[in-house]
């Protein structure tokens, strides 16, 4: 049984991280929350302020208001999962991203250290990071060679994360994810074709698919991300660790998986590729099954199955 503790979550009323807070306060921990709302949905932590969970809609960019925060919740462990996620608009206005995903981690970790947080379990990305995968699965000291602005700043966040451990011995960790999608999924992620994809299931409608569908990701259910993250948070491990099934599936593959709960099929139509889309990416998880000791549990077909059941 693990006491409970102390924990904020930035970016808590999103995806990945309401589901990170459900699953902290299930278990009892104190948990404040730190969102601006401009893409989380105060509805998602509905349960969880219900149960006692704060959240303090704040902007991660506004030093001020996040050391204020901090201050007042006094966390053992900080869950950093706010960030600019949207690759186009990484593209558009890389300034923007710069400074929600490199200024608002500087931000979060001089706060931790100003409130002496005892761990920061920051999220990164391994596919935005790696870009084109030249070792598959691509280990951590793959070359980094990101593709676009949003994958360079989540690399320079984990920079950060790096240099705050060595200066001031704050114990950081990040986690590079593969595609992660599941309940409560944004489109704009970069696991975003499940979420458009069961929306136009659900819909009756054909998906469409941009290239030959052949190009693969690495597909993790998020409540495998959720359990890699509550155990990084208990682990002395730091650096960069992946967080991934180190299975390649292919768009193709995430249709043909859909269109078994489809009655009326569900054949996707191709268009033309999008440019500068990596090819193939995949992570080697296994510095997280070593030192993390957590392994993904939740196979593509359940995961999808379980996607599909919360969204009908």
């Amino acid at each position: 049984m693990v006491p409970p503790m102390r924990a904020l979550v930035t970016g808590g009323s999103g995806f990945i991280g309401s589901n990170l807070v459900d699953a902290l306060v299930e278990r009892g921990d104190e948990v404040t929350v730190i969102d601006d709302l401009s893409t989380g949905r105060r509805q998602n932590l509905e349960g969880a302020v219900s149960r006692g969970a704060e959240l303090c809609v704040v902007d991660v960019r506004d030093r001020a208001e996040v050391g204020a925060v901090f201050a007042r919740a006094t966390p053992e462990v900080v869950f950093h999962m706010a960030a600019q996620i949207d690759v186009r608009r990484s593209m558009a206005d890389p300034m923007t991203d710069m400074r929600i995903n490199v200024g608002g981690t500087i931000n979060v970790l001089d706060a931790a250290r100003g409130s002496g947080v005892r761990r920061v379990v920051n999220t990164s990305t391994g596919g935005a990071i790696y870009g084109e995968g030249k070792i598959l699965p691509a280990p951590e000291d793959h070359p980094v060679a990101p593709e676009s602005p949003y994958g360079l700043s989540k690399f320079c966040a984990e920079g950060y994360c790096d240099l705050y451990h060595r200066m001031h011995g704050l114990s950081t960790v990040s986690l590079r994810y593969g595609n992660v999608y599941g309940p409560r999924q944004d489109p704009l992620g970069e696991a975003g074709v499940v979420a458009i994809f069961c929306g136009l299931l659900l819909d009756g409608k054909s998906p469409t698919v941009f290239g030959d569908g052949l190009q693969t990701r690495d597909y993790v259910y998020a409540g495998d991300v959720v359990a890699a993250n509550l155990a990084a948070a208990g682990a002395s491990a730091t650096g960069s660790i992946n967080i991934g099934t180190g299975v390649e599936s292919t768009v193709l593959d995430i249709a043909a998986t859909l269109s078994d709960h489809s009655a009326n099929g569900f054949e996707p139509q191709l268009a033309p590729a999008r440019p500068g889309e990596v090819r193939h990416i995949a992570l080697e998880p296994s510095r997280a099954r070593a030192e993390l000791e957590w392994t993904a549990q939740v196979s593509l077909a359940a995961g999808l199955e379980r996607t599909l059941t919360a969204l009908r």
